[in-house]
């Protein structure tokens, strides 16, 4: 039997209801093919030693930007998280695979390999550690400075359950960048998030960062499309500036799989350039904002580039 197109179309929006189909990007949200010669470069080394990036494991839409201009994002701590939050698609399970004690060597290598001029360390959450991992992610930057000691080097780590001397962990080793993420408002966080999760634990995190290293550049990220008001992101970025953090970053939810939460919108390129002015007149150091934007979006762009080095 023939399906009609008005039947097809039915179709399609009764499985949208239901959440078994994704929404059509607006042409803002599709990003160019990654391209360019030291994106090329970089692409051939890794494949013929069957390495991997979180850039293209996430499929990011920044790859070839990011590439090209020396940056690029590395997992540590295994691909499984203690944390099932409702808007990444990381498998989870709440006993993972112990970590690999050759890790720190391992990334060393892998930015020495890439000629990165700047690295985003970040990994899972690993409850089921003591330290939640601090001691993998500081033997890691110790190991890429003494490798590579012209690389810049950003933690992008998870709030540790709290811990504070987890985060000192870290910093003792001397990153340029200490970043944790927000992720959402602080209304939506119990909904969106992991219940061991909370946007005043995260801030806390961040104020002890800088607390503990005052020169280290501290960096936040908040995500909208997800039902959030535009009362509640004032809110959020008042009070990471409260918290002492320098740079902050503003992107589009795209929802991972139909088991994840749902877009509630897709927010106007214009609403972010506003955001941005916003964080800026807030007294945010840097502040990227679109609607393609990451958490580790352009992280070594020059401006963020000349924050790390002036505040060593």
């Amino acid at each position: 039997m023939r399906i009609s197109v008005d039947q097809t179309t039915l179709l399609r929006q009764r499985q949208a209801e239901q959440g078994k189909v994704r929404p059509r990007l607006p042409a803002w949200l599709r990003a160019p093919l990654p391209g360019g010669p030291r994106y090329s470069e970089i692409k051939t080394r890794l494949r013929d030693r069957n390495l991997h990036t979180v850039c293209e494991e996430a499929q990011c839409p920044n790859i070839g930007q990011c590439w090209n201009e020396g940056t690029a994002t590395l997992m540590l701590l295994g691909d499984t998280c203690t944390r099932t939050c409702r808007f990444c698609a990381i498998k989870s399970h709440p006993r993972p695979a112990p970590p690999d004690p050759d890790e720190p060597a391992k990334a060393a290598d892998q930015v020495a390999l890439m000629g990165l001029d700047y690295v985003v360390l970040t990994s899972v959450n690993r409850d089921d550690l003591a330290d939640g991992g601090a001691a993998q992610f500081a033997r890691t930057v110790r190991a890429i400075q003494d490798r590579c000691p012209g690389t810049l080097i950003e933690v992008l780590t998870p709030d540790f359950q709290g811990d504070l001397a987890a985060v000192a962990t870290v910093l003792d080793a001397a990153p340029d960048v200490f970043a944790h993420n927000v992720e959402t408002v602080a209304p939506l966080t119990s909904r969106i998030r992991d219940r061991r999760a909370s946007f005043d634990q995260s801030c806390r995190v961040l104020a002890a960062a800088k607390a503990h290293r005052p020169q280290v550049v501290t960096k936040s990220s908040v995500m909208l499309g997800l039902g959030e008001t535009d009362a509640a992101v004032w809110d959020a970025l008042r009070q990471l500036r409260t918290h002492a953090v320098d740079a902050v970053t503003i992107g589009q939810y795209l929802r991972p799989s139909p088991w994840h939460a749902e877009v509630v919108r897709f927010v106007e390129p214009s609403e972010f350039d506003a955001w941005h002015a916003a964080a800026m007149e807030l007294g945010f150091r840097y502040c990227a904002s679109g609607p393609l934007v990451r958490s580790s979006y352009r992280a070594g762009e020059h401006y963020l580039r000349g924050l790390a080095t002036s505040s060593q």
